[in-house]
This record gives C-alpha cells, structure tokens and sequence, in this order.
C-alpha cells in the first residue's frame, strides 16, 4: 500500500496495556517492564487521560517501593493532555503532530474511546512497508496481573 494513502486504522497498534488512573507508579513501571511498553494510556474506562512515558515515570521517581506505590499515576500525567487523532487521520498528519508537539505516541479515538495507539515505531514500520493488514478490533489490557504485598506473619 501507498504511503501516502495509510491511516492510523492502517497503522496504530491495536492490542494495548494501559493503566488506570488510580493505580500506583510502582505498577505502571511493572505493566512497562513486563509488556515491554515505552507508552501507557492512563485510562477511566476506554476514555483516555494522557500517555504516560517510560521518561516521564524514571524522571519523577523518588523514595523507594512504598512512596511509589501510594504515588498515583493520574498524578504524573495531570496538565498533560496530548494530541489524539480519529481512525482516519492520514499518516502524514500523524507524523506532523508527533513533530510538533514532541510526542512520540498518538492515541486513536473513535466516538471519544481508544481504540489504538500509533508510536513512532508505528509510523517508520509504515514507512518501511512493513504494515499488516488489520485483523479485527483492538484490545485494551488494563491489568496483566495484580500486586499484593506479603506482610510478615506476627509471631506474637
């Protein structure tokens, strides 16, 4: 397919793991690290707060496990709503608003819900020739597993 012609449905990743609002930094660096993910949409549902980045999670770090834990990630993402483009969008309008606003990953909304997300990777990987074809609707994981801490049994 023509460059010029790809939209981000042609081009967006469609299984994403995003991270709700309320829960902790500590698993937002867990989702990343586990799903080898550079980009989590902080999600109320299917309605999307903002991106949260791998730099934007190392640069706030401070303290240890705890402080982390009780840090929620609506926190590190509030004031920071970026772009966001309908299934439609042309390639090149893509690229120009990751240019332009110095972002590196784009949500996909379809009626106000993610439906995707196209990364930089995306847009090269398109650039390169190497899109598939769509296969079917997106999933949005919000939550491959849960942390439960393991207190010590009271010996008294």
């Amino acid at each position: 397919m023509n460059v010029q012609a790809l939209t981000a449905a042609d081009v967006m990743s469609r299984v994403l793991v995003a991270v709700k609002a309320e829960e902790s930094s500590l698993m937002a660096w867990e989702l990343m690290r586990r799903a080898g993910v550079h980009h989590l949409p902080v999600v109320d549902g299917r309605r999307v707060l903002g991106i949260l980045t791998r730099e934007q999670l190392a640069a706030s770090w401070s303290g240890g496990p705890q402080e982390q834990s009780n840090r929620q990630v609506s926190r590190l993402i509030e004031g920071e709503r970026g772009p966001s483009v309908p299934p439609e969008a042309p390639l090149a309008r893509i690229a120009a608003i990751m240019l332009g606003t110095g972002c590196d990953a784009v949500p996909v909304l379809s009626g106000g819900d993610l439906i995707g997300m196209v990364t930089a990777r995306d847009v090269l990987s398109a650039v390169a020739g190497r899109t598939e074809p769509a296969r079917g609707p997106g999933e949005v994981v919000t939550g491959m597993f849960h942390l439960e801490p393991v207190l010590p049994k009271d010996e008294g």
